[in-house]
């Protein structure tokens, strides 16, 4: 009876060797960068806190057990989950452990002669042989060096090899990835992104508490925000009068740095540029100006309030909160630029442009629930536990009275959305999605392939491989034979 055969214990060196390989494998790179692209699916279909917090608020509102269910998993933070960073770093991990040896390996074959003349070339693609020229290595060899061959002369035989392009790409595309990951990581640690939203006449302070919304990287706080301030003087905006589409927006900013003050103007696509944060135009649309009086005359609320766009003619929504007022006061209203209403329908706007401005409300009162410390979005109210007190609509210049009080449209300014961005890791994403694409075309369009030349006695033979199968061989051996035999 044989004795059963038995295997050696691999030890924790040779666990950890073969993890090592497994991780460091191309088909597991390929499987982890698969599993990050579908880990970041619910980052988008699922409203993450650092973004959207009121949308988070509302989703634990309307469905708190799948809420709890999905924090629990930190699918309302995505990115910076365990999991997606889990992932990350092993990517990460794993393109080094696979294309710096390889890159290592490539170079040493790049410098490296040629592979020696086969024995038996009757074997290799496109094979030919033919009767001996007096100068048929010399000419072979001139081609070859025409043709950017890297040549190794045995004496009576010539090996070519060129290609190693291809290769190269391959390479580079893959280091490229590696440059783009550590750019993404470096802005995730040390960026900044933040929006505001200015009023024509307001002057913004980059300071964190005037942010509307604020995002700081793992490693950075607001210490590190640049010191620099922006005044919007006026906001000009022109549209096409027919399709109502708009042709170009401007911003005119005055832009205190260092104590200089400089006119300058922000257009979409062309940022202003503070060290390394970038200021965007992003967004603009209407706040009315309104004045809230009391019953006895005193003014309760004063000042813009920004309503958000909702179509491109920017018939837009808002909500005037009086907390001040006795009791507490809310406008759910709606502005339009240029107002159209066909009897029976909805109330429009025809055109973008303040033609014939006018804003329309429902006017409620009771607790706002502004102090109960839940965030609240500035352009809705709760109605629900409110009582509605009246319905109206004014134009600038025009006051509604009602019990309570009195609301006057003063007049109408425009707003902008500023992105102010720090992203100090765009510059190698940058560089390496460039690298990635000139990489990828080296790899598609590259063309490996060896030929040898060699003469036997009165006789001359000629054969080459393809490494990659890519075309061109047949032509490349006809060629050199033509150039040997002296043919044109």
């Amino acid at each position: 009876m044989s004795q059963q055969m038995q295997l050696p214990e691999l030890g924790v060196i040779g666990l950890a060797r073969y993890l090592w390989r497994q991780l460091t494998s191309m088909r597991t790179a390929l499987i982890l960068l698969l599993l990050m692209g579908i880990a970041a699916i619910p980052g988008s279909l699922i409203p993450q806190r650092l973004t959207n917090p009121i949308a988070v608020r509302e989703f634990y509102i309307s469905d708190p057990d799948t809420a709890r269910l999905y924090d629990r998993f930190y699918l309302f933070d995505v990115f910076g989950s365990p999991w997606f960073s889990a992932i990350y770093i092993l990517l990460f991990i794993s393109l080094i452990g696979c294309v710096l040896p390889r890159t290592v390996e490539h170079f040493k074959a790049m410098r490296a002669q040629p592979p020696a003349t086969p024995k038996n070339l009757e074997r290799m693609e496109h094979h030919q042989g033919f009767a001996k020229n007096s100068d048929a290595l010399t000419l072979a060899e001139a081609w070859f060096k025409k043709n950017r061959f890297r040549i190794r002369n045995e004496g009576t035989s010539i090996s070519a090899e060129k290609g190693f392009i291809r290769e190269s790409g391959n390479l580079l595309f893959h280091l490229s990835l590696i440059l783009i990951l550590i750019g993404v990581g470096f802005g995730s640690l040390f960026g900044m992104r933040g929006e505001a939203i200015i009023n024509v006449g307001e002057r913004f302070i980059n300071v964190a508490t005037s942010y509307d919304t604020l995002a700081f990287g793992r490693l950075s706080n607001e210490k590190k925000l640049q010191g620099f301030e922006i005044k919007l003087d006026r906001f000009e905006a022109e549209y096409n009068t027919i399709t109502g589409a708009p042709k170009e927006y401007s911003a005119f900013v005055t832009v205190v740095e260092d104590g200089i003050s400089t006119k300058r103007v922000i257009q979409v696509n062309e940022p202003l540029t503070f060290g390394n944060t970038r200021v965007y135009l992003q967004a603009n649309g209407y706040s009315p100006v309104v004045t809230v009086r009391d019953a006895a005359g005193n003014v309760a609320l004063q000042g813009p309030v920004p309503f958000l766009p909702q179509d491109g003619n920017l018939r837009s929504i808002g909500a005037i909160k009086v907390p001040d007022a006795e009791p507490q006061l809310g406008f759910v209203a709606s502005f339009l630029p240029t107002q159209d209403r066909v009897a029976g329908e909805a109330a429009t706007s025809l055109f973008p442009e303040l033609l014939d401005p006018k804003m329309l409300f429902a006017i409620w009162k009771g607790d706002l629930g502004l102090d109960s410390g839940v965030p609240q979005s500035i352009y809705r109210i709760d109605t629900e536990k409110l009582e509605r007190i009246g319905l109206g609509s004014i134009v600038p210049g025009e006051t509604y009275s009602y019990p309570e009080g009195s609301i006057t449209l003063e007049t109408v300014v425009p707003w902008v959305n500023l992105q102010m961005v720090e992203d100090p890791g765009k510059q190698y994403a940058l560089i390496g999605g460039i690298f990635a694409i000139a990489g990828l075309l080296a790899s598609l369009y590259g063309k490996r392939r060896r030929i040898w030349v060699r003469v036997v006695g009165e006789k001359v033979e000629i054969a080459g491989l393809s490494k990659n199968d890519a075309p061109g061989l047949d032509i490349e051996i006809a060629e050199i034979v033509k150039t040997i035999k002296g043919e044109k």
